[in-house]
């Protein structure tokens, strides 16, 4: 199979790192895969596993005719069988570039925490949980599958040092205290509310165990974390609240972590070191990952909803303090995480289900697809103007799909 892999950008993040782990495994299983995009920070990774890159134009508004029309030309170029968008940006572009054209496929990931209704029914559609594809199915999607987010184990290696030491020297992270490291974007939708809370939650926790927490990322709520961890170093003393800043290459921190805080695709790459995982979600959730645990996870996805975002500190000490506490518990949940990810996880089997939903794809006709493509455009007009009197009001997200969770619909339980 000749295949297009499309992240919807290539700075660092989970969606986009997944799309490109996974198209290198598709390629080791013999077929042809290049990734195109706009460049940025992951392109080092596209070029550490020998994938072939192809710059898109700069693509203005969303969907791009430019990036259409250089995407249709790129897979009549290459007899493309599947273009393969991730995030419903790239989806939109793939399926203008393709309409009306009898070969080439096109398919869709989206790893949001939802799924915007104007991505086309016609397009296979794959998802990161079982609770957001049981959502699409009552929504009428009929060709919903689920792919979790899967972790290359021979990258995220345990048994492999990615240059902890070098990374503890540069930040200062003696053995004087015990290392909580959370990999986070630092955006204002989904993830803030509970970066602030960690840095607190550690804040009250050095009182009385010697602990700090690592922050590894970047983004546009930067100046309100910096914030708040200048004031709880004042507070509680140096050092309790350390910011790396974006690292390409976050291997060495999680292999430095005692404790792992997290949600997605990271708090997987987590489990790849053996470190005890607490899931991080959103209204104050706050979950470690163990046997008892795990089920609520796998449903739901590594996210979860709990009763407000003022209980967010409160209920992540209760998380934490154990952990930090009993090295022994640290110890036995990160041998359970680590098992999990090898069984679960793996990039291996991931990209053998891939290829043979490509395979699916590829040999059923796409019926009723103009019908499919009309109906998705009235629903992206529709939201594209509520999206402007939005902004007109003051009020717009900056991603309206990890805004409203589907989790957050049935409060961690089955609909």
């Amino acid at each position: 199979m000749r295949i297009i892999v499309y992240p919807h950008d290539l700075g660092i993040g989970g969606s986009q790192l997944n799309a490109i782990e996974l198209a290198a495994a598709v390629r080791d299983l013999g077929h042809d895969v290049l990734v195109f995009g706009r460049p940025g920070a992951l392109n080092a990774r596209i070029d550490q596993l020998g994938l072939e890159f192809v710059t898109a134009p700069e693509p203005g508004k969303r969907p791009s005719p430019t990036v259409a029309r250089a995407l249709r030309a790129l897979a009549d170029e290459r007899g493309a069988d599947v273009i393969h968008g991730y995030e419903w940006p790239p989806v939109l572009d793939a399926a203008l570039a393709m309409r009306g054209r009898g070969r080439g496929r096109v398919v869709a990931t989206v790893m949001s925490m939802s799924v915007p209704s104007f991505i086309p029914h016609s397009v296979p559609l794959y998802v990161g949980t079982e609770q957001i594809a049981a959502a699409e199915k009552d929504a009428g999607r009929r060709r919903v599958e689920v792919i979790e987010p899967p972790v290359d184990l021979t990258f995220n290696d345990v048994a492999h040092d990615p240059g902890v030491e070098e990374f503890s020297r540069r930040h200062g992270l003696g053995a004087d205290r015990i290392t909580v490291v959370s990999v986070t974007r630092f955006s204002r939708e989904l993830k803030l509310e509970g970066t602030l809370a960690a840095i607190e939650a550690v804040g009250r926790i050095s009182r009385v165990v010697p602990v700090r927490l690592v922050l590894v990322g970047d983004g546009p709520a930067r100046d309100e974390v910096e914030q708040r961890a200048a004031a709880v170093n004042d507070e509680y003393g140096a050092g309790t609240v350390v910011l790396t800043g974006q690292v390409d290459d976050p291997r060495p921190a999680y292999a430095a972590a005692d404790v792992a805080l997290g949600m997605g695709g990271s708090a997987l790459r987590a489990l790849a070191y053996g470190t005890p995982l607490i899931v991080q979600g959103e209204a104050g959730f706050w979950k470690t990952l163990a046997p008892e645990t795990v089920d609520a996870f796998l449903w739901t996805g590594w996210y979860g909803v709990d009763g407000g975002a003022e209980f967010g500190v409160e209920a992540l000490e209760r998380e934490l303090l154990p952990l930090v506490t009993d090295r022994a518990r640290r110890e036995q949940l990160g041998r359970y995480g680590l098992g999990l990810v090898r069984e679960r996880f793996s990039l291996a089997h991931a990209a053998e289900r891939q290829a043979e939903q490509y395979a699916d794809a590829i040999a059923r006709p796409a019926r009723l697809r103009a019908v499919a493509e009309t109906t998705a455009l009235a629903r992206y007009a529709g939201y594209y103007v509520g999206k402007r009197v939005r902004r007109a009001r003051g009020v717009e997200s900056t991603d309206d799909f990890n805004s409203a969770p589907v989790a957050a619909r049935h409060r961690n339980g089955r609909p």
